[in-house]
């Protein structure tokens, strides 16, 4: 089950996190003082709450339990950042010590308001070279300005699911590369019926099941900041050329107000009804966890992967595609600094654990190691996910200090573009970028 399923909405999470920030200070990494020898009991809590999810957490914490006979572990689950921030500021013994959020947005805040402690100090101590251990888009976004104050806990890719039936009764033998391949392709498994559809090749706007503006920019590779820190969107083209494409994706396929009226009439995203499953979409952006769950609901069909799409100017490129994860970090306020390092360095860095944890939950494991080891459960269908996930090219949103604010602010814009509210692309980039910038400001 996906990590994205556990997810508070982003105004909701920034507002939580920015309560937190004026609250947030203790021990950083260099003054721990705690015995890890010592009998200790830890506070450990993640988001997970799926069955099968929280068996693969709880079998992972008994081979550390195994191996570290004097650390007790509490296991807190199906917590929210909203609930585990409220905790963090109470602070007190019942406190986590360990955390496990589902959200990379707000790794910067994290770092920035002193929320989780640098794990950089650690890491050297335990002589643990992390560009050794994690693919560097995974350092990207677990760490700000230096700081790693979170470390990987498996991750995410995204890249296209599609029903194969579809391809062969509409005569496409292979998935698309390209962008201009993709448009085609879509086309031709879009089946119009008056105002509606029997079935669109991809529900391309920005509401349709992650079909994010930043996912899709990522296959343009973007730069989100300049050197200087400041909003980038405007100056790189990536973004204008993104837009442009996706909007000339949504006409092609019938429009914004038809496709929005069709995509009213999809299933819940987490449920068998989802309109993939259900034949609604040939074609949908995803990420590694939806075809067990298409299997899962017994759909009819054949299904495939494929990295997503790369524009045409960038074909040497394909196989890139967006990236994100689940993050694990150490509380500032705790008093067991040491102890839950072997926590936090147990789960992230150990190959066994992250090959086990992976397997039990269906995600991308985390180390390089972990991606290599014949113990991995590998589909050709998965496949597809850990090459994108190892891929050079590929790319994740950088953490600010205001979390994902920018990348709201960004998307609102996405959403009047492709509404066709928007006569000038680069200018309305111009005044994204402004608010980005303000934003960004008022949070520093």
């Amino acid at each position: 089950m996906p990590r994205a399923r556990r997810l508070t909405t982003a105004a909701t999470l920034l507002t939580a996190i920015s309560l937190l920030m004026s609250a947030c200070t203790g021990q950083s990494g260099n003054e721990a003082a705690d015995d890890p020898k010592a009998d200790v009991t830890l506070n450990f809590w993640h988001g997970w709450s799926a069955p099968s999810e929280v068996e693969a957490i709880e079998a992972n914490i008994d081979r550390f339990r195994a191996a570290h006979p004097n650390i007790k572990v509490d296991v807190t689950g199906n917590m929210t950042d909203e609930k585990i921030n409220q905790a963090l500021r109470a602070g007190g013994d019942k406190a986590p010590d360990v955390v496990s959020s589902f959200t990379t947005d707000s790794v910067g805040k994290f770092c920035n308001s002193g929320a989780f402690i640098d794990l950089n100090p650690f890491l050297k101590t335990s002589q643990i070279d992390k560009t050794k251990v994690f693919p560097k888009t995974l350092l990207d976004y677990t760490q700000f300005n230096g700081n790693q104050c979170t470390l990987p806990l498996l991750n995410d890719a995204y890249g296209l699911v599609y029903n194969n039936d579809a391809f062969k009764a509409a005569g496409i033998t292979e998935p698309p590369r390209t962008w201009s391949q993709f448009t085609e392709v879509a086309q031709k498994l879009t089946k119009p019926n008056g105002d509606s559809y029997d079935q669109v090749g991809l529900m391309p706007t920005f509401h349709g099941y992650e079909t994010t503006p930043m996912r899709l920019a990522a296959q343009w590779s973007p730069t989100y900041f300049g050197p200087d820190g400041k909003s980038n969107l405007a100056k790189d083209p990536a973004f204008a050329k993104m837009l442009t494409a996706q909007k000339d994706l949504v006409a092609k396929l019938g429009g914004y107000e038809k496709l929005e009226r069709f995509r009213a009439g999809f299933g819940d995203e987490w449920s068998a009804e989802h309109p993939f499953h259900k034949g609604q979409v040939a074609m949908q952006i995803d990420g590694e966890w939806r075809v067990n769950m298409a299997k899962e609901a017994g759909v009819g069909f054949e299904i495939r992967t494929a990295p997503l799409p790369v524009p045409d100017d960038q074909a040497a490129d394909y196989g890139k595609g967006y990236v994100s994860g689940t993050i694990m970090g150490i509380a500032s306020g705790s008093k067991k600094q040491n102890a839950a390092w072997e926590l936090v360095k147990y789960m992230t860095t150990d190959t066994e654990a992250v090959v086990a944890f992976a397997n039990g939950i269906h995600n991308v494991p985390s180390t390089l190691a972990a991606l290599e080891s014949p113990k991995l459960n590998v589909t050709p269908e998965f496949k597809t996910f850990m090459d994108i996930a190892r891929h050079p090219k590929s790319s994740t949103t950088p953490a600010q200090p205001d979390g994902g604010t920018y990348q709201l602010t960004f998307t609102d814009f996405a959403y009047a573009v492709e509404k066709g509210d928007v006569a000038d692309i680069p200018a309305g980039l111009a005044k994204t970028d402004q608010q980005i910038d303000t934003d960004i400001a008022k949070a520093k």
